[in-house]
């Protein structure tokens, strides 16, 4: 029976990385991220470098435990896979059942994790950052990580799931999780104007939750926040003006390019 922690996955988490490491670069050459910060100025390298280490002690306590509770709970047969080839819409309901329950999961833990005394002992060092990066995903305590890491071994756990319904799951957990935290925005300006996409979080939405520590709970989905009332109510406004900011200066660096192609010269 297939491991979910077996060299395959670990292969397309390497996969992962590089690409985001390649598209990282790309950007900050090109200026691509420079017109899409959501704070501008927010960026603290103290913050950064404390993160680093907090990541690095996270991942070594977590991931072991994680992964020694993942290796025993299939060696003794409380998660098994369906590994046969299955139809589109089995894997489509599958995966949809995860996404809704993770994403209520991690609402309802969120907001209990906001509250005193579990805020100060367990997530009040993830919001060290006010102003996140790819580095604020890693940078919680270890208890939080297991919290929140342990969803997918209970849900494989109770639901018998096929290969590649765990292929989605995987590389959607760490790419929100890397994008929300990013502290750039990417997603285009009609994204909270149509009905089928204003359901989905943004970083935007995300960030917001850092910088002011309260409100935009939702993981994956702004459902549970707008249920329960707890959207900030200038989100949509400020992703807006985010997205307005960055068109313009989009249009001021295409005026400086052409400017400086006419004229013979390059303006700094």
């Amino acid at each position: 029976m297939p491991n979910i922690l077996s060299s395959g996955e670990h292969a397309l988490q390497l996969w992962l990385w590089a690409f985001l490491a390649t598209g990282l670069l790309a950007g900050i050459i090109s200026g691509f991220f420079k017109a899409r910060k959501i704070q501008p100025r927010g960026f603290k390298w103290k913050i950064f470098r404390n993160e680093a280490i907090v990541a690095v002690i996270t991942l070594l306590i977590s991931g072991k435990i994680l992964g020694a509770s993942k290796s025993w709970l299939i060696a003794n047969g409380w998660i098994t896979f369906h590994d046969g080839p299955a139809a589109w819409w089995i894997i489509a309901l599958e995966f949809g059942a995860y996404f809704v329950l993770f994403d209520t999961y991690f609402y309802w833990l969120h907001r209990w994790m906001h509250k005193e005394p579990v805020y100060s002992w367990v997530h009040k060092l993830h919001h060290k950052s006010t102003s996140p990066n790819l580095l604020t995903t890693l940078s919680v305590n270890p208890l939080e990580s297991l919290i929140n890491g342990g969803f997918v071994p209970l849900f494989v756990a109770v639901f018998t799931v096929h290969d590649a319904t765990m292929a989605l799951i995987l590389p959607t957990n760490i790419l929100m999780g890397l994008y929300v935290h990013s502290g750039y925005e990417f997603l285009p300006r009609w994204w909270n104007k149509t009905w089928a996409t204003k359901w989905f979080i943004t970083a935007t939405f995300h960030d917001q939750h850092h910088r002011y520590f309260t409100g935009n709970f939702g993981g994956y989905t702004t459902i549970w926040d707008r249920l329960c009332g707890t959207m900030r109510k200038k989100y949509e406004d400020d992703f807006d003006a985010i997205k307005e900011r960055s068109r313009r200066r989009r249009s001021d660096d295409t005026i400086l390019v052409a400017d400086g192609l006419g004229t013979g010269r390059a303006d700094t």
